[in-house]
């Protein structure tokens, strides 16, 4: 790794941990970057999840130390989530080269798209206790954790703007305890998500410690600093990046 590649991933990681915080989609920055880095696509793949796994391990580490953790229900989220999780490694070590930049380009715009209705899907309207909800609305959105599973092993780019709104919509939880088991679910697939990445293609784990520094710093930054309508700006700014990466990958 020469010393410019490590610059770029690490300015990289700083800003996608400052923007998880401020406004989430990180991965919309990083994976984009290793690309065209000249890095291939599942290469990019895996390696961003060295990054994933270390800032949710960080965040469910402190949810922890701060009295917020209910393990017997996220647990079973994950175990929900995890047999998408391995097939969706599986089909995303296969996929690269222009089908890889194409599938990316998609889900950068799906996720673009998403982002306009975060705060509307995710601001549940009321909250219930996990053992008073129906059977129906379980069975719900335990399946639809095995698709968000899937999802997340295969490209993982954008899953919180889907995994939130299931956890308050189906299941009804505050969005303080959403974000509580959503770093559990996320750090919990995203080890079998970087074992098979890590078994099938060749993960760079020296970018992806790299990567993984500047994130955690720029998580930091973020959740430090308190700016007037930050949020907002990021995610003007972060569409616009997103849009000029989405056209690279497509047209050029």
């Amino acid at each position: 790794m020469q010393w410019i590649d490590a610059l770029i991933l690490f300015s990289a990681g700083l800003a996608a941990g400052f923007i998880n915080v401020m406004a989430g989609g990180g991965s919309m920055l990083t994976v984009p970057v290793m690309v065209m880095m000249g890095l291939p696509g599942s290469v990019a793949n895996g390696t961003n999840r060295i990054a994933i796994l270390v800032q949710n391990l960080v965040a469910t580490i402190t949810f922890f130390r701060k009295g917020l953790a209910d393990f017997r229900l996220s647990i079973a989220l994950l175990l929900c989530a995890l047999p998408g999780t391995i097939f969706g490694a599986l089909v995303g070590t296969e996929l690269d080269g222009p089908w890889f930049n194409r599938t990316l380009a998609i889900v950068m715009v799906g996720a673009l798209v998403l982002m306009w209705f975060k705060d509307k899907a995710t601001a549940s309207a009321e909250t219930e206790p996990h053992s008073s909800l129906s059977l129906s609305r379980r069975i719900l959105g335990y399946c639809l954790m095995v698709g968000i599973g899937f999802y997340g092993g295969f490209i993982q780019i954008g899953v919180s703007l889907i995994l939130m709104p299931v956890l308050a919509r189906v299941f009804k939880m505050d969005l303080v305890r959403v974000n509580m088991h959503k770093v559990f679910i996320i750090c919990g697939y995203s080890c079998v998500a970087l074992a098979i990445f890590a078994f099938r293609v060749e993960i760079r784990w020296l970018l992806g410690a790299t990567l993984a520094t500047g994130t955690g710093i720029g998580g930091f930054i973020g959740a430090t600093l308190s700016v007037k309508h930050g949020e907002r700006l990021i995610r003007w700014l972060l569409r616009i990046v997103l849009i000029g990466f989405v056209l690279k990958l497509l047209f050029f």
